[in-house]
């Protein structure tokens, strides 16, 4: 049976998602990844030399590659211990966390994308990594070592208010729900799940994971209600519905589960297993990138890094192409064909960390290593 136009318009604006005031509307409802498939980079920065951004943690530096020709064009340096490279909520401005591991000299290093140079710092206590709320309203820096969430001014950085988070040990890594109304941290050093309200700045609860105990990056499934937490002790990627805050399943992927990115169509879900590197010394195996089917959170392929490998954090290029990894604990970044698992290895500075690359297609970033929508 065809549907008629008359009887689909209704059925349309039941799917429609009601967001939180000043959020760009969801343009498709069952895939929130829509506009940021291939060939629809903004207008604003379509301009922006292509280049990818590796923050060296402790060659407190930032190194420049050019993806045409996979080298290292520029290396400038930043604050203490750059642990990733933030795209701000307008695409403007790209942000380097520097938090001085714990100390409270942290900085923010602002870097044009147009002219692939860095600014002057901006003094921020203990940046680990950093959000934006999909209303832009709010920049979250995420105070790691404090355990605690700061609503910030997105552009000058001044300090709003903040959110204590006092059981999420480790608070690090984050993604939003379809509506904007919620995130989920992740509490590295805990095994729990923090979940906040966006919109009244309160913490709504945990939730303690099952099994494992260390979980690092979460991304936000193409519903935009299922959220994957990649786990770095139980060596797989939790299920949580977020709207319940309840565990729903588990995948299995490698050693030492770590980053987590969506293809540029939308239908597998790229997973960085770290390998044996600094995961308490209790199990052995070497690094991989696990691809997942979105649509039944089945593993498909498992690339592994040739010589063992450390891949951590990254993205997709804007064409969907090649998936790009800093190699954390070989200095090293990598460049993996996302058809053929055909790996290229870059060298750059001391322990690379969150890289992004820039530009990528979508109308607006919620930040970590660039989360577009």
């Amino acid at each position: 049976m065809v549907m008629s136009p008359a009887a689909a318009a209704p059925a349309q604006a039941a799917d429609a998602v009601q967001t939180i005031p000043g959020m760009p509307p969801v343009i498709d409802p069952h895939n929130i990844y829509s506009e940021t498939t291939a060939g629809k980079i903004s207008p604003a920065i379509a301009s922006d030399p292509p280049r990818i951004y590796v923050p060296n943690l402790r060659g407190n530096s930032v190194s420049v590659i050019d993806p045409a020709s996979f080298m290292v064009v520029d290396t400038f340096k930043v604050g203490r211990s750059p642990q990733h490279v933030v795209p701000s909520w307008d695409l403007r401005t790209l942000w380097v966390t520097n938090n001085s591991e714990g100390r409270t000299d942290g900085s923010l290093t602002p870097i044009d994308p147009h002219t692939a140079k860095p600014g002057p710092e901006v003094a921020v206590d203990d940046p680990y990594n950093m959000y934006f709320t999909p209303d832009g309203k709010y920049a979250i820096t995420v105070a790691e070592a404090h355990e605690r969430l700061d609503f910030r001014d997105p552009h000058s950085m001044a300090l709003l208010g903040s959110v204590e988070a006092p059981q999420c040990k480790g608070i690090n890594h984050a993604d939003f729900s379809i509506d904007g109304r919620y995130a989920i941290f992740t509490c590295e050093f805990g095994g729990y799940l923090a979940k906040v309200d966006t919109v009244n700045r309160q913490l709504i609860g945990y939730l303690k994971l099952s099994k494992g105990g260390m979980p690092q990056d979460i991304l936000t499934a193409p519903d935009g209600h299922k959220f994957y937490i990649a786990d770095m002790w139980a060596d797989g990627v939790f299920v949580v519905d977020g709207d319940s805050f309840k565990e729903t399943g588990f995948i299995p992927t490698g050693v030492g589960t770590h980053g987590e990115y969506p293809s540029r169509d939308g239908k597998w879900l790229y997973v960085a297993n770290r390998g044996s590197h600094k995961v308490h010394g209790r199990r052995h195996g070497p690094g991989s990138v696990s691809v997942i089917d979105f649509a039944t959170d089945r593993v498909v392929k498992t690339w592994t890094v040739p010589g063992g490998g450390s891949p951590d954090m990254g993205n997709v290029s804007a064409d969907g192409k090649l998936l790009w990894l800093s190699g954390r604990f070989d200095d090293v970044v990598y460049a993996i064909n996302t058809d053929t698992g055909a790996m290229r290895q870059i060298p750059v500075g001391a322990e690379p960390h969150g890289l992004t690359v820039w530009p990528q297609p979508g109308r607006y970033s919620v930040g970590h290593t660039g989360i577009l929508r």
